[in-house]
């Protein structure tokens, strides 16, 4: 079985439509929050990841803040800004698809959540520290998140439940409990531009992230006309 797993699109739909080409047939999408958000092409993005194959997805934060779930004002003013463009832009039919995500989701003995199984939808999971205090917080064996940006695979080690491996960008094979995180598709955040993802099999308990360009001089062209932050442009070049 192969299952794409993506997160943070970010209304980044060149990033989203390259992702899905590169990923090929695939049997389930696990999508682990934040379709909207930053980008121009939030409808857009909602419509291709509302339809892919046995998708399972959950509710990131800038999702809820366009649904007027949380305030707005939590967010950084660039941030904000976007989230007000995306509350005019959203049609009905993305509201409602939105509306609908839960904020955690456990498939046999993984669980799925934006930011961390302590606080599905705000926490940071962002270094080793963090990531040794949540694996009390879930049961299942795999916890999988995004909302960092960065690629991350930490693992708890069967002798010192206090220890954990950091990020390894090889394909493995994934033993005991383990926190992953695919990276972002349309806003990475870890000094490489290029769109991040993961392939997870469960039959085989592997994971294999995958790196993928893209046109991000079509994305800046449509935040430009937009009316969006221009930093959210600029900052797609060296992914950061």
């Amino acid at each position: 079985m192969r299952i794409l797993v993506i997160s943070d699109i970010h209304s980044n739909l060149s990033a989203l439509e390259t992702v899905l080409f590169a990923a090929g047939k695939v049997d389930a999408v696990w999508c682990l929050g934040d379709i909207v958000g930053y980008g121009p092409d939030p409808n857009e993005c909602i419509k291709l990841v509302r339809d892919l194959p046995n998708l399972e997805c959950i509710k990131g934060n800038h999702d809820s803040a366009a649904l007027g779930e949380v305030d707005q004002q939590t967010f950084n003013h660039e941030a904000s800004l976007a989230i007000s463009w995306t509350k005019h832009a959203l049609t009905a039919a993305s509201k409602e698809f939105l509306l609908s995500l839960p904020e955690q989701i456990v498939k046999g003995e993984v669980t799925l959540v934006h930011g961390s199984p302590r606080n599905p939808v705000w926490d940071y999971v962002m270094d080793y520290m963090t990531a040794i205090r949540m694996f009390q917080f879930f049961d299942t064996r795999l916890c999988m998140l995004g909302h960092t940006h960065v690629p991350a695979y930490w693992e708890e080690a069967s002798t010192d439940s206090s220890a954990v491996i950091p990020l390894d960008f090889q394909k493995k094979t994934v033993s005991g409990r383990v926190i992953l995180n695919p990276g972002s598709v349309g806003q990475p955040r870890d000094r490489d531009p290029r769109a991040s993802f993961a392939f997870f099999d469960p039959n085989n308990s592997t994971w294999e992230l995958q790196r993928v360009e893209y046109d991000i001089s079509s994305v800046q062209e449509r935040i430009k006309k937009a009316g969006l932050p221009w930093r959210h442009a600029l900052r797609l070049n060296d992914g950061w």
